[in-house]
């Protein structure tokens, strides 16, 4: 059934993606066949040595073993079919009956054998496969119709399987109408209001017209994916691919064979390292009015008369309201200015106000604006990053298709090498698209990371810049650096040191990714274990009697490594 031209099977263990922590790019294992998004089989410029083979072999045993494969409709078809069959042969029903089982235990074979096998009468009842007519139907030669009441011959009326005759008409109208209802058809009962017998697939394409059973074998088709657990669609627009995933560990980003990776579990975009709560969270924040709200809140006043917010948009503090209003006020005592003058402190102060505000008049309304004005402030901090790097990473996208399309055989031609022997520049734009994604979702991330929790904002911040100087590093020299030997005029002595020196960036970027990865799954736990160590090593120091407390403070600190030094000097 899996074959090379039907299933796409990627195979991808949760481990080959992008930033799983995988170390295969650092070594060559003889036995990984997988097609990692970036497979690095063929460069040497790996970070990491390959002497400890055996740290490298617990590490990855330690990895969850999650995978997907991406299914066409053939596929989706073949696999359909095949569960109708075992279970077909193994119970010993009609393939119509096994279908009626099937998509009432939502297409498991193994529900469907587990709850036959345990009280076969009782699922024969619920899902109303009779295994004999309740109605005994005379042997005249004409029979009276169940919903129409005419009497017609015999060949002119049928039944299912609990023996209620209605006329063919009767039928086609029940079937057709329940058909373009929607996906309901495919439950379809007995047209007796008090019967529970199933309509098979068999009356459909007895009765239905063409177009009928084509929208019934439709539903019948998408029902497998979307009624089975274990298969979803792929969100993208007209993309009509399933993919059927092995739940088992935390990483649940899913590529399509139409290019578009989505989070398994809330069918959002992949967005890892950031968890699914986290990303519902932000985009709501992002669509909501509330931002709207604090806005409003942080940058205006309500009209002391008509109560309309006002925005301060010149100097002075004598403030007009707009038509029909027209109403003079001070903007910061938000009294009538024809109360105000010299006295008052002229046009660019108020004393009024001034004295108000000693005595804690204005205390609530001020503390409201400021904190509006804060959490608006840092909203769009962290919203412009966001959206700045999804843009760079949709216009590294367009980069990567033309650079694939147009480019590519260009730069052949011109350093006479072959494509095959570029890999490495379609390896640098793959990386370049992954890390913005990435970088744009720490963002988010950030957001939300706790204010009081100082040495972990620290350390996330530390990571996410060396992360993302490493990516301008690598972008700059995919854009601009590779742009010279695109318009060159023929072959450049110096392609070799640009090849050596992209690679380089590549792997270097992929690595301060990973890292950046890694800690944001694991909470910033690194912050909290070098914190529990230096607190240990200080409660020693201070047992001993030997070392001062400032002493044992800064032996503790002394043994971190470079970011293990600011997330303790923060901390402490």
């Amino acid at each position: 059934m899996e074959s090379e031209d039907d299933v796409i099977d990627d195979s991808v263990s949760m481990e080959d993606d992008f930033y799983s922590g995988d170390l295969s790019y650092c070594y060559d294992d003889p036995n990984d066949n997988d097609n990692d998004y970036y497979s690095d089989d063929d460069n040497d410029y790996g970070l990491l040595e390959d002497d400890d083979e055996d740290d490298q072999d617990a590490m990855i045993s330690r990895r969850p073993q999650l995978s997907y494969t991406v299914l066409k409709e053939a596929d989706i078809k073949q696999r359909q079919e095949d569960d109708i069959s075992k279970v077909s042969t193994v119970l010993s029903i009609t393939r119509v009956e096994a279908t009626i089982l099937l998509r009432y235990f939502n297409w498991s074979v193994g529900k469907v054998h587990d709850e036959w096998f345990a009280d076969e009468e009782g699922v024969r009842q619920s899902v109303g496969l009779l295994e004999r007519p309740v109605v005994q139907v005379s042997n005249s030669r004409e029979l009276t119709c169940g919903i129409c009441f005419d009497s017609l011959l015999r060949a002119n009326i049928t039944s299912a399987a609990c023996g209620h005759p209605f006329c063919f008409s009767c039928w086609r109208g029940y079937i057709s109408s329940t058909i373009n209802d929607g996906p309901g058809c495919l439950s379809l009962r007995c047209p007796d209001p008090s019967c529970n017998a199933a309509v098979g697939q068999d009356m459909i394409d007895k009765l239905a017209t063409c177009e009928e059973k084509e929208k019934y074998s439709r539903y019948l088709l998408r029902s497998y994916i979307e009624d089975n657990r274990k298969t979803k669609w792929c969100p993208a627009p007209g993309c009509e691919y399933a993919v059927d995933f092995a739940v088992g560990g935390g990483n649940f980003d899913v590529s399509c064979i139409c290019s578009h990776s989505f989070c398994w579990n809330c069918t959002e975009e992949a967005h890892r390292p950031v968890d699914c709560d986290t990303v519902a969270k932000w985009i709501l924040k992002n669509s909501a009015e509330s931002e709207n709200m604090n806005w409003i809140l942080a940058n205006s006043k309500p009209c002391p008369k008509c109560k309309r917010p006002i925005e301060k948009n010149q100097g002075c503090m004598h403030m007009t309201c707009t038509p029909p209003c027209k109403f003079e006020f001070c903007w910061l005592c938000l009294g009538a200015w024809a109360e105000h003058g010299e006295r008052t402190g002229g046009f660019y102060a108020c004393n009024r106000y001034e004295a108000a505000k000693q005595e804690g008049v204005y205390d609530e309304a001020e503390r409201r604006r400021e904190m509006a004005k804060n959490s608006l402030e840092k909203y769009t901090h962290y919203y412009e990053r966001w959206a700045s790097n999804q843009l760079s990473r949709q216009k590294a996208l367009a980069d990567l298709n033309q650079m694939q399309t147009v480019q590519l055989e260009k730069l052949s031609d011109l350093q006479c090498t072959p494509e095959s022997q570029l890999k490495f520049i379609t390896e640098a734009w793959l990386q370049i698209v992954e890390c913005r994604r990435v970088l744009k979702w720490t963002y988010a991330y950030g957001y939300y990371l706790p204010e009081h929790e100082h040495a972990k904002r620290q350390f996330f911040e530390y990571l996410q810049g060396e992360a993302e100087s490493g990516l301008e590093r690598l972008h700059q020299c995919a854009e601009k650096e590779l742009n010279k030997f695109v318009t060159g005029d023929g072959p450049s002595k110096e392609f070799d040191d640009f090849r050596a020196k992209l690679a380089g960036l590549t792997s270097v970027t992929k690595n301060y990714f990973e890292n950046l990865v890694r800690a944001l799954e694991n909470g910033l736990a690194d912050v909290d274990s070098q914190a529990a160590a230096a607190s240990g090593k200080t409660t020693s120091s201070k047992n001993t009697g030997g070392t001062s407390k400032k002493g044992g403070r800064g032996k503790g600190s002394s043994k971190s490594g470079g970011s293990g030094r600011n997330v303790d000097d923060t901390g402490n």
